[in-house]
């Protein structure tokens, strides 16, 4: 568990569960889980193409972001956000199954898209995934005021002058950089879980927004190096010890809530 082998993938995971910790706290209390969903699946799509074309999975992984972005974005203008969402997820998982028929590798490349190759980290890997995970948190920590105000009161925000659309626009752009940057290494599904489960289970513990990052950077980060040593020695996927695990924190977190209302 902690031979030369397994280095990559504890620096990986490490920097990928901070990143998801820190952006899922938003996405929770802007209740933009389905957009958290949505852009891995649609930047999943990416990757084929990529795949398909002979280019860096990066490549495509960016461009289906944001692809993904704008779709949402300028779709969410129109009608409602939801729908919004869910159009663009067919269109780009259509895209995604058109070019996972032209290429070869095809059950190779689906289920590392889906679920990552975090046991699989080249040092090559780790330059792109610290590049992304610095970008993403400098950019949530600059974001940080006018994305709370916009997040927990939109009204006063733009009485404030911080446009909803413009929050709106950099919060789908930092998901989908972290998800562009993490999504070879953990796969579409896991990204998802890593963004709501932790930051779910401290919205739950505290309703102070730096405190709850801060636990949520910190349960994410325990819960992938707990589920990474319990799939090296149980030789069972990853994936469903960090669903498992994420949801068991989001159970103590609403319990221990519960238990501090009703105690006398």
């Amino acid at each position: 568990m902690l031979d030369d082998f397994m280095v990559n993938t504890w620096i990986s995971a490490s920097m990928i569960a901070v990143v998801a910790g820190v952006v899922g706290l938003f996405v929770v209390i802007r209740g933009s889980s389905f957009a958290a969903h949505a852009l891995p699946l649609g930047a999943f799509s990416g990757g084929a193409a990529a795949s398909v074309l002979g280019i860096s999975p990066l490549i495509g992984l960016l461009a289906f972001s944001g692809l993904g972005v704008a779709g949402i974005s300028q779709l969410g203008r129109r009608g409602r956000h939801e729908v919004a969402t869910a159009l663009s997820l067919v269109m780009l998982l259509g895209l995604g199954a058109l070019f996972l028929s032209m290429t070869t590798e095809y059950s190779q490349t689906v289920y590392a898209l889906l679920f990552g190759e975090v046991l699989g980290v080249s040092s090559g890997d780790l330059i792109p995934v610290a590049a992304g995970s610095g970008v993403s948190i400098a950019l949530t920590v600059m974001l940080y005021r006018p994305l709370l105000l916009s997040s927990l009161s939109p009204e006063l925000a733009e009485a404030r002058g911080v446009s909803a659309r413009r929050m709106e626009l950099l919060f789908l752009t930092v998901v989908a950089l972290t998800t562009a940057m993490a999504l070879p290494v953990v796969g579409a599904l896991l990204v998802f879980s890593l963004m709501v489960g932790p930051a779910s289970a401290a919205r739950a513990v505290t309703n102070q927004p730096l405190r709850a990052m801060l636990f949520s950077a910190a349960i994410s980060v325990v819960t992938v190096w707990a589920s990474i040593a319990l799939s090296f020695v149980s030789n069972w996927p990853i994936g469903f010890f960090v669903g498992a695990l994420g949801a068991l924190a989001y159970g103590l977190g609403r319990t221990s809530a519960w238990a501090a209302v009703v105690r006398p």
